[in-house]
C-alpha cells in the first residue's frame, strides 16, 4: 500500500493558467449557508460544459486494487468475529477475492455500517457490519472486481485522470450522498444534518417532497451522534428546514447558466430516490421541475447529438446500468461508455469536462482513511469512491493524489463560471482544478470500446426501478 501525503492545491492553483483562485479555508461548515460568497477571482477557463455522470456503490479498492501506479491493494485487516463461519478468531490478514461486477447481494451502508467498517481509521471491521438480516458480513465485503468487467472505466483512467483521494462527505448511503453532489452537505438545522434513509418504505415512498405524511429523516450532529428516526427529523423537503438550504441551482440560475438534471422516468414504482432536486421545494414546486429535470436519462445522449446540452448537468442511471450490488444485470461500464462516446464524437468535445463519481461506498472494502486525518462531523467524511475526469483538458493517464471530497466538484463548477460559493463543505474542499492543463494541446477523442453500444441505450426498456433503494 502507497502512503501518501496530500499535496498543497494553492500550489497547484498557481501553477495551472485560467484558474479561479482557489480558497484555502480548511475549516468545517457549521451552519447553513444563508447567504452565497462572492468568488474571489474569475479568469477564461476552455471549459464550457460540465457534465457529472454519477454510478452507484462502489469503493475506489473496488474498482482499482491493481489498477498500475494507484493506491490500492488486495491485501486487508479483519477484526476478531466468533460469529462468523469459520470464526474469525483474531485480528488477521485477509486477501482480497476478485469477484465479478454483477454481485449476488447488496451489503450494508448506512452510517452505523461505515462507522463499524471504520474503526477510529483502522478500517478493519467490515467484517462485523451487519447485513439487513442482522447477520455479519463477515468476509463478504473483502472483495474487488475483476478488471476484465469494468474495462471501460479503466480505458477511461488510462487516457485521462484517475481521481483515486475522492471521499464521500458522508459515512452513508445514497439520499445524503445525491444531496451532497448538488450542495455539498446537508445541514437542516443549527448542528444537526440528515443522514441515511428516510424513515418510508414500499413502492410509494419517495426521497423527497413527494414522500408520504409521515415520513422522516435521521440526523447526526457535528460530534457524529446519531438521532435515529424516533426522534423525527424532518420531512424531506427543503420548505420543512430551519435552515436556509441552497443548492448549485441556485448559484447557477443567478449567472443564468443553463443546467439540467437527467433521471430515469419518475412515474414508475419504486422510482422513488434518485431525483435529488425531488427534496429542492423550489424545484420540485417550480416551473424547473418540468424544463430542468430531464427524463428520461438518455436524454443525454440525443442533447448531445442535437446540440443541445446545457452548461452544468447531472446524469442518474436507471438500476440495471448504476453498479449497485445485487441488481442482477449490471451494464454500468457501457452506460457510462455510451455517455462519453456521445459527448466525445458531438461538437461538445473540445469544451467539456465529464467527471464520473460513484455516489457512496457500498459497504465494500476500501483502504485508505483520509489523508489529513481530521475528522469533520456531520458523518463525513466518508470512505474512498472511485472518480475519473475525463476531457481533452484532463491531464493524460494522470492519477491524482489529492483529497477531494463532493464538495471538490461543487467547487470547480463554482470556480469555473465564478459563481462564489455555497458556504458549505464547497470552501474546505481542494478543487479538481489539479486534473487539468488548460495550456496542453487537446485530447483528440477516441471511443471508449465497450459491450454494449449508444443505440441499446436509446432503445433499451426501462427497469422500472430506482438505481437504488439505500
Amino acid at each position: 500500500m502507497r502512503i501518501l501525503t496530500p499535496q498543497c492545491v494553492l500550489v497547484v492553483c498557481a501553477a495551472i493558467v485560467g484558474l479561479a483562485a482557489c480558497n484555502s479555508s480548511s475549516s468545517s461548515f457549521v451552519n447553513g449557508a444563508s447567504s452565497f460568497q462572492p468568488a474571489t477571482v474569475s479568469s477564461p477557463s476552455p471549459i464550457q460544459h460540465v457534465v457529472i455522470v454519477v454510478q452507484e456503490n462502489r469503493t475506489f479498492n473496488d474498482f482499482f486494487a491493481t489498477y498500475p501506479g494507484a493506491d490500492g491493494t488486495i491485501v486487508a485487516q479483519a477484526e476478531p468475529n466468533p460469529n462468523c463461519s469459520p470464526p474469525i478468531q483474531y485480528e488477521q490478514t485477509v486477501y482480497l477475492t476478485k469477484q465479478p461486477l454483477q454481485l449476488s447481494k447488496d451489503l450494508d451502508h448506512k452510517f452505523s455500517g461505515y462507522f463499524t467498517a471504520w474503526d477510529g481509521g483502522k478500517l478493519d471491521g467490515f467484517d462485523k457490519v451487519p447485513n439487513g438480516k442482522g447477520i455479519p458480513e463477515c468476509l463478504y465485503p473483502y472483495q474487488y472486481t475483476d478488471p476484465a468487467d469494468i474495462q471501460p472505466y479503466w480505458s477511461m483512467a488510462q487516457q485521462y485522470t484517475l481521481a483515486e483521494h475522492m471521499f464521500t462527505t458522508q459515512g452513508s448511503d445514497s439520499f445524503t450522498a445525491h444531496q451532497d453532489l448538488i450542495r455539498g452537505g446537508t445541514l437542516v438545522s443549527t448542528g444537526k444534518s440528515i443522514v441515511d434513509l428516510p424513515s418510508c418504505s414500499g413502492p410509494k415512498c419517495k426521497w423527497g417532497c413527494d414522500a408520504p405524511a409521515g415520513t422522516h429523516t435521521s440526523l447526526i450532529t457535528q460530534n457524529d451522534n446519531y438521532i435515529k428516526f424516533r426522534a423525527k427529523g424532518p420531512y424531506p423537503c427543503s420548505k420543512n428546514f430551519k435552515l436556509s438550504y441552497p443548492t448549485l441551482r441556485d448559484l447557477l440560475d443567478a449567472k443564468s447558466i443553463t443546467w439540467k438534471y437527467y433521471v430515469p422516468p419518475m412515474s414508475q414504482i419504486n422510482g422513488k430516490l434518485f431525483n435529488a432536486f425531488d427534496a429542492i421545494a423550489a424545484v420540485r414546486y417550480g416551473s424547473e421541475w418540468s424544463t430542468n429535470i430531464s427524463s428520461p436519462e438518455t436524454n443525454v445522449i440525443t442533447d448531445a447529438q442535437y446540440g443541445t446540452l446545457p452548461e452544468v448537468s447531472w446524469v442518474i442511471p436507471d438500476a440495471a446500468n448504476s453498479d449497485h450490488p445485487g441488481e442482477g444485470q449490471d451494464n454500468g461500464p457501457s452506460w457510462v461508455a455510451s455517455v462519453v462516446n456521445a459527448i466525445g464524437e458531438s461538437s461538445y468535445w473540445n469544451s467539456t469536462a465529464i467527471i464520473v463519481v460513484w455516489d457512496d461506498w457500498g459497504g465494500l472494502f476500501d483502504n485508505q482513511g483520509l489523508l489529513d486525518p481530521k475528522k469533520y462531523g456531520y458523518g463525513g467524511l466518508g470512505l474512498r469512491v472511485p472518480a475519473i475526469v475525463i476531457s481533452p483538458y484532463a491531464k493524460a493517464g494522470y492519477i491524482s493524489t489529492t483529497q477531494y471530497e463532493f464538495g471538490s466538484i461543487l467547487k470547480y463548477v463554482e470556480q469555473n463560471w465564478n459563481l462564489g460559493s455555497l458556504g458549505t463543505t464547497d470552501q474546505r474542499a481542494n478543487s479538481i482544478i489539479d486534473c487539468f492543463n488548460y495550456s496542453q494541446s487537446p485530447i483528440p477523442f477516441q471511443p471508449i470500446q465497450a459491450s454494449r453500444d449508444v443505440q441499446y441505450f436509446l432503445h433499451e426498456k426501462h427497469s422500472n426501478r430506482g438505481p437504488d433503494s439505500d
